[in-house]
């Protein structure tokens, strides 16, 4: 029986290799490892992209701690 491939349009040439290099399942503990390589990858990712934006933005820990003590609501102290 011939597996019924994706629609090419539907997913990127990165998600359609994924998907063939995953087409057979792998050991739990072997997919674990991969998901959470994933997460660390795109986490780091996103650490560099929180890190420029606050560079960008002249943005510090103490900008943060000062927003922490003002009320959401009434934006007073």
């Amino acid at each position: 029986m011939e597996t019924k491939e994706l629609i090419p349009d539907s997913l990127n040439q990165q998600q359609l290799l994924m998907l063939r290099l995953l087409k057979t399942p792998l050991p739990e503990a072997s997919f674990t490892q991969i998901r959470q390589l994933a997460v660390k990858l795109l986490s780091g990712q996103l650490d560099i992209a929180i890190e420029d934006w606050e560079a960008q933005n002249n943005l510090a820990e103490q900008d943060y701690e000062e927003l922490s003590q003002i009320h959401f609501r009434s934006r007073t102290k």
